[in-house]
């Protein structure tokens, strides 16, 4: 398994990885709005795009899913409880005013707590992490956590937009601390870090 961070993307410097197989197939964390950079990110490491992981439903995280599906004819997920922003992507703009056009995705595999999402010899397990949104969810394979905007290096999510909550947070940032292992966060905005790290200096995981 390799992974490969990409330039931050979309005016809200939102990061997506691509995760590539041994077999040259790839999963995309989040897909912010520029599919055409992706695709070609894509062919420059020689992948071909089998699925979307989305770790939420904001604008900044889906704004490329729908060009990226019709392009390659990838699947896409998304927990169920944030199915209804790539749907009704209104709902996906947060509150912001002057956000774009967003497409919707008509064909999602809705994710839920433990399932297991498999890519060649890569296994992909979902950890329900509301707090941000209500199906916020980190992805975790091997010794590496995708935290999308559960978990960022110091600091949290934010927890003031629709849907947020900041008591199921808490709960959330619980459920992380006591996963086992120095896991490597690949989070949604702002620099990689690792779980050990986060325990020591974020205050949110003391």
């Amino acid at each position: 398994m390799r992974v490969f961070r990409l330039k931050p993307l979309s005016f809200c410097d939102t990061n997506c990885y691509i995760v590539a197989s041994n077999e040259g197939n790839a999963a995309l964390i989040d897909a912010p709005d520029d599919a055409e950079y992706i695709l070609e990110q894509l062919d420059v490491y020689g992948l071909t795009l089998k699925m979307i992981l989305l770790t939420h439903g904001h604008f900044d995280h889906i704004g490329a899913a729908a060009d990226l599906q019709q392009q390659t004819g990838c699947e896409v997920y998304i927990h169920t409880d944030d199915l209804f922003m790539v749907k009704d992507t209104e709902a996906s703009k947060g509150g912001f005013p002057g956000i774009g056009n967003i497409k919707s995705v008509e064909n999602v595999i809705p994710v839920t707590e433990d399932m297991v999402i498999k890519l060649d010899e890569i296994e992909f397990d979902v950890l329900h992490t509301p707090g941000h949104t209500p199906g916020s969810v980190c992805y975790i394979t091997g010794n590496v956590m995708f935290s999308g905007d559960t978990l960022f290096a110091r600091s949290i999510g934010r927890t003031d937009m629709p849907g947020g909550d900041m008591d199921k947070m808490e709960q959330s940032l619980l459920k992380i601390k006591d996963l086992g292992g120095d896991l490597t966060i690949y989070p949604g905005h702002m620099n990689i870090t690792s779980l050990e790290t986060e325990k020591r200096v974020n205050i949110y995981l003391r």
